[in-house]
């Protein structure tokens, strides 16, 4: 529990999901502002280390995920930034948590491959993007997604007809994210990779341009059939 000067108070849980590629990590919260019972829902911002044998295995921002380092206990830990307009609360503070995650480490299905690693400031650079498919489970269809620091001014560009810059806004508005890329992919097949090309535009300000792969793994109607793989990040100096 987190305890403010005043009396507002937090209480705070740490959440984490796996049975999939990812761990997913979150820290829902609830709020109570000074001399009331009654209880508010809080906005939880912050990062989060898990350690398993005293060892760091996986870090991040709250909410989010990161590859699933398997089975095991789990010492996990999370500077937190807990708001609630209605309550009134704002607080920071440390939470812990020991999470035991019994499913196994799945197999990866699917990866993503870069030709190079570093972009320089002030130049237009090719980047060319392997897509795999490693498994005979699920189906070619994945979308997978460019994104640069928007304030940095970086622009990304394709000729590739499967990706687009994506729209903001309302119609009639055709405005689009420039530091974005968002591409369709449906011929994903083991042994034959999707191959993707982008131009990225630096100015002196320098962004890094990070890639995630969203892919289709069917079962049915089941609500949830896919999952999220972590791409290569490509660094600016």
């Amino acid at each position: 529990m987190l305890r403010g000067a005043r009396g507002e108070r937090a209480v705070v849980q740490l959440c984490a999901g796996s049975g999939t590629p990812v761990m997913a990590v979150s820290a829902p919260a609830s709020c109570r502002r000074p001399g009331t019972s009654v209880g508010y829902a809080c906005l939880t911002s912050g990062s989060w280390t898990a350690r398993r044998d005293g060892v760091d295995v996986a870090s991040g921002t709250l909410p989010g995920s990161q590859p699933y380092p398997g089975p095991g206990t789990y010492e996990v830990t999370a500077s937190v930034h807990v708001r609630s307009t209605p309550s009134g609360v704002d607080l920071r503070g440390t939470v812990r948590a020991t999470l035991t995650l019994t499913a196994p480490k799945q197999q990866p299905t699917h990866r993503v491959e870069v030709d190079r690693h570093t972009l320089r400031p002030g130049t237009t650079t090719t980047l060319t993007y392997r897509v795999y498919r490693d498994s005979e489970q699920g189906d070619g269809s994945a979308r997978f997604g460019l994104i640069g620091e928007e304030s940095t001014g970086v622009r990304i560009s394709t000729a590739d007809a499967r990706c687009v810059n994506p729209l903001i806004g309302r119609a009639p508005s055709r405005d689009r994210l420039g530091f974005s890329v968002d591409c369709a992919l449906t011929d994903l097949q083991p042994g034959r990779p999707a191959t993707v090309r982008v131009r990225v535009r630096q100015t002196s300000a320098c962004s890094t341009v990070v890639s995630k792969l969203g892919y289709w793994m069917p079962r049915g109607q089941a609500l949830y059939t896919g999952g999220m793989v972590e791409g290569p990040t490509v660094g600016c100096s």
